[in-house]
């Protein structure tokens, strides 16, 4: 019984979003806004040439929308529901994460799953209508399909992991606004949502190889519209793996270091 009234902590976000028509109203029309204009945008750029940086017009544009799309499963507007690291650290209540049965980093997993489980669904039907239309190209094959679904579940778990650290940090400087802005920009840049890697100078690739970011959205998207291989595919989910154990060992380490900063006063 207790499971089950834990996992009730996944659907928190959800809720408030499906209880809130206006704000579920205005999440459409600016994905189909965003969608429409980059679509254009690159539609527009490969106008007057055919393939550049490994990449024709319809793989480009392909990649482009997808990388839109998916936004929608990590851009949830969380401080409506009050429930975020920065909102309890400062109301002083993220004492009450440690006084529950449910541990903290367990409770933090299930609402970051019913969260991307939410955007899933938004970016799956972009997708899918995306594809009816002809602005999304298919999947080559069945095997890049596959494989291109695992990648994104790699990413997507990096992810998870990479914005974790930054809400861990809240126990240390008690705000993360600045570091959070700092991320988005950096991921966005570095992940190749603004635009693909190939386009970046050669030593802008290597100084990213070594960081997260390209793990959690370059790779499955480069997959997906071929840029990478599947001759290659094995050594880039291994990285992706790689990338997945250390974030965890690491965040879980923190994990334990935060819990010595949580003092409760009083009765």
């Amino acid at each position: 019984m207790a499971a089950v009234h834990a996992w009730r902590a996944a659907r928190v976000t959800p809720l408030g979003e499906l209880h809130s028509p206006p704000r579920m109203t205005a999440e459409l029309l600016r994905m189909t806004v965003q969608v429409v204009l980059v679509a254009s945008l690159w539609r527009g750029l490969y106008a007057a040439s055919g393939t550049t940086a490994g990449l024709d017009r319809d793989q480009a544009v392909t990649y482009a929308v997808l990388a839109t799309l998916a936004l929608r499963v990590r851009n949830l507007d969380q401080f409506a529901g009050r429930d975020t690291v920065i909102q309890h650290m400062h109301f002083g209540t993220i004492v009450y994460w440690y006084l529950r049965p449910l541990a903290p980093q367990r409770y933090y997993a299930l609402r970051a799953l019913g969260e991307q489980l939410y955007g899933l669904v938004w970016a799956l039907a972009g997708y899918a209508v995306c594809l009816a239309a002809g602005v999304v190209q298919p999947p080559k094959s069945a095997a890049v399909a596959g494989v291109f679904v695992l990648s994104a579940l790699l990413g997507q778990w990096v992810m998870y992991y990479v914005m974790l650290v930054i809400d861990q940090l809240c126990f240390w400087t008690l705000r993360n606004g600045a570091a959070m802005l700092i991320l988005i920009f950096a991921q966005n840049l570095l992940s190749g949502v603004y635009a693909p890697l190939w386009f970046f100078p050669d030593w802008f690739i290597t100084m990213s190889g070594f960081l997260p970011f390209q793990a959690t959205l370059s790779v499955p998207l480069s997959l997906y519209v071929g840029r990478i291989p599947l001759s290659d595919a094995g050594a880039q989910l291994l990285v992706q793996a790689a990338w997945v154990v250390a974030l965890a060992l690491f965040t879980r380490l923190l994990w334990r270091r935060a819990a010595r900063r949580v003092i409760s006063q009083g009765g």
